[in-house]
């Protein structure tokens, strides 16, 4: 393995997980090997098998939806790889098969489900262009502000609760609108189409999560921002005292 090869998987370990990262780098850690704390380098899991099937289910999703192929089959496959998610990760922790390639894999996956949940309802007219618009600039200037820190410091942000709140509501209601039911009458709040739900228009159920979902993401962005500001702030004043 060459030392560039060696210094890109060091590198991507650290963005995976830079606590286990450096416990491994410096032998330190009592942790069992294929736990969180002390992943293994298997490719080979029950788990990792799941987070690939995932990413089947998600292409196959879009193809069938977008398509116009058939919605019931494209909704199937959207819930199996949602639920799977959560079923990846409970096996890997209760077998002890953590592995670097399920800690890299898992939010990659998370991302292209998500990305793809919202623009196949985008395609067929079930959500306004606004909502696609804000869940992806969302995670680009996320993924942008993470790569801005890491200038001031290695370790990444640690994942806020409501971020992940925010994944469940947006999953739970793009399931919901793929469902199409139930309908529900429209609150008329406001009188604008882009608005579905909140208008006088009957819309499903789902919408009232992904407005709930929008609204943990942002307030997400927002406690990113803030410590990110933070993180800077404090790396700036540390290099003003030692000058």
């Amino acid at each position: 393995m060459s030392e560039r090869t060696q210094r890109t998987k060091e590198r991507v370990k650290i963005l995976a997980d830079t606590d286990a990262a450096i416990a491994q780098a410096e032998d330190s850690t009592e942790a069992p090997v294929g736990t969180s704390e002390n992943p293994s380098s298997q490719v080979f899991t029950v788990a990792n098998a799941i987070t690939f099937c995932r990413l089947a289910l998600t292409i196959a999703f879009l193809v069938l939806f977008a398509g116009g192929i058939h919605r019931t089959a494209a909704l199937v496959c959207y819930v199996i790889a949602a639920t799977t998610d959560f079923l990846d990760g409970q096996i890997a922790r209760r077998t002890q098969t953590v592995s670097w390639l399920g800690k890299i894999m898992d939010p990659i996956m998370d991302r292209i489900l998500l990305f793809t949940g919202v623009l196949g309802l985008l395609i067929v007219g079930d959500l306004p262009l606004w909502v696609p618009v804000f869940v992806i600039g969302r995670d680009v200037y996320l993924a942008l502000g993470g790569l801005v820190l890491q200038h001031f410091r290695k370790r990444p942000i640690d994942v806020a609760y409501i971020g992940k709140t925010a994944t469940a509501l947006l999953m739970f209601g793009f399931c919901d609108l793929l469902l199409g039911l139930p309908v529900i009458e429209g609150l008329g709040i406001f009188d604008a189409s882009w608005l579905p739900g909140l208008n006088s228009q009957p819309a499903a159920l789902g919408i009232f999560f992904v407005y709930a979902g929008i609204i943990c993401s942002f307030i997400t962005a927002i406690v990113y921002t803030a410590e990110g500001v933070r993180i800077i702030e404090r790396s700036r004043s540390v290099e003003g005292s030692e000058l």
